[in-house]
């Protein structure tokens, strides 16, 4: 477990409550208009969303998936996840009502010194360039700009301009290229 001022950063449990909670979370439709895959429409869903994406992560150890939870009720009201393989590519995601209170900032940066600890050298993250909030938090986190590219977006089948940004623990200026090499449409921007 990680904690915060106000956060417990921990695994999710397979409990009634944070099911509910995970279904609050994977249900909203506005929240989830970026993330790749489709609101869930049920608790059962729900349960197989864990079943089949965090609980796999917590097995195989590939990564990690972290329930980010208010101290005061210790239930999960979002989530910062990372992929285990090369990108070491990093999200997260929020319930609305939480929004624009530094939550997923404040729980980021705590997973992001959890890594940096554990000895990884890096993580990467992708934002879709039509959701600038995103790219706000990757830059308070400390992330930077390094190219976009552009990908027909599975399972929602759109054509997506994703923005990646990348810290680099080690101070090392060196880019993650794959994204870059695997999509031919991808130019640098000039952003502000």
């Amino acid at each position: 477990m990680i904690e915060t001022k106000r956060l417990l950063i921990r695994r999710f449990r397979s409990s009634e409550e944070d099911m509910n909670a995970l279904y609050q979370i994977l249900s909203d439709k506005e929240v989830n208009t970026y993330l790749p895959w489709f609101p869930v429409e049920n608790h059962e869903q729900a349960i197989a969303f864990y079943n089949q994406r965090i609980l796999k992560k917590y097995e195989t150890e590939e990564g990690f998936y972290f329930a980010v939870c208010r101290k005061e009720e210790n239930l999960p009201i979002g989530y910062v996840v990372v992929s285990g393989d090369e990108s070491r590519d990093f999200g997260y995601g929020l319930r609305k009502v939480f929004w624009n209170q530094g939550i997923i900032t404040e729980a980021a940066a705590a997973v992001i010194d959890f890594l940096r600890e554990s000895g990884w050298k890096y993580v990467t993250a992708t934002h879709d360039r039509k959701n600038s909030a995103s790219g706000e938090v990757m830059k308070k986190l400390g992330m930077t700009y390094r190219y976009s590219y552009e990908e027909q977006w599975q399972p929602k089948d759109i054509p997506v301009i994703f923005r990646m940004y990348q810290l680099n623990f080690d101070g090392s200026d060196w880019t993650y290229q794959a994204y870059w090499d695997k999509y031919p449409g991808h130019l640098v921007e000039e952003l502000d």
